[in-house]
């Protein structure tokens, strides 16, 4: 892959990625529609990242459809299907791992220890393999995007990371390879949690941030079968907690239904 870059590079051809775990679903086809758009070449990676995963996370049992994760490939026109094992990615004598320091710690990061460190890595050895010029990421996992974005300008990497809005079902859930976990009665519950996150974001002026935050955590709470990891409004470039120079905001939830968890956020 490195050298099938490296000749791309050479003869001016400017590389999309697409980095994903597999499962594709319309979400990425998405972003994949974005890097044929705009790249002469465009790569999808699919990697489960074993790095990201915790000791009781759902690593074994990740779904890896590969065959038809390849179709959809074929059919939007993606150049290279990149498809590297994890003994080719993490083999045993690898100990360099990349961490972007107190951004990896909030939301999501305060339940899954090491998850931040295992995704900046493999990010940035996707971008020393593949060279792209450009990186599509959902805005979905919108503290993954926000890291990825610190650690490209903190390194100095030459990428443009492309932030791509989230993809939604009909109803507003936001697209994840984890709903196919979800039973049908889980599934009508859990478009609550988008539903509950846009009114909030209507009713946010920059200045009620306790009463919007005390609302949503309460509706979301009654939602059958549900239990909250977080609920917070952070900075939407720094995920520090807002202070006089925020200018733009986001409020982010963490929402197991049931035995899945579900991730979804708002820009205010």
């Amino acid at each position: 892959m490195q050298s099938i870059a490296l000749r791309h590079l050479k003869d001016g051809d400017e590389v999309g990625l697409v980095p994903t775990m597999g499962a594709l679903h319309d979400g990425h086809v998405s972003l994949i529609d974005k890097s044929v758009r705009n790249d002469d070449i465009t790569v999808v990676s699919i990697f489960v990242n074993p790095t990201q995963f915790g000791p009781k996370e759902d690593y074994l049992k990740y779904p890896r459809p590969f065959d038809k994760d390849a179709e959809i490939c074929r059919k939007n026109h993606v150049d290279y299907l990149f498809a590297p094992s994890a003994n080719d990615m993490f083999p045993p004598a690898h100990k360099t791992f990349v961490e972007v320091q107190t951004m990896q710690d909030v939301l999501c990061g305060r339940f899954r220890k090491g998850h931040f460190r295992g995704v900046a890595t493999v990010v940035s050895k996707l971008f020393n393999i593949v060279m792209p010029e450009r990186a599509y990421f959902g805005m979905k996992d919108f503290q993954q995007l926000k890291i990825i974005e610190r650690m490209t300008k903190d390194l100095n990497v030459r990428t443009k990371i492309v932030a791509c809005p989230i993809v939604r079902e009909k109803d507003g859930l936001a697209l994840s390879s984890r709903n196919s976990y979800l039973s049908p009665q889980e599934r009508k519950a859990a478009a609550g949690i988008s539903k509950i996150l846009k009114e909030s974001s209507k009713r946010f002026n920059g200045k009620n941030k306790v009463s919007v935050l005390s609302a949503a955590i309460g509706k979301l709470g009654k939602i059958p079968g549900s239990k909250i990891d977080y609920v917070e409004i952070l900075d939407f470039a720094t995920l520090s907690v807002p202070d006089m120079n925020s200018k733009k905001f986001v409020l982010a939830a963490a929402v197991w239904i049931g035995k899945t968890r579900l991730i979804d956020n708002v820009s205010l």
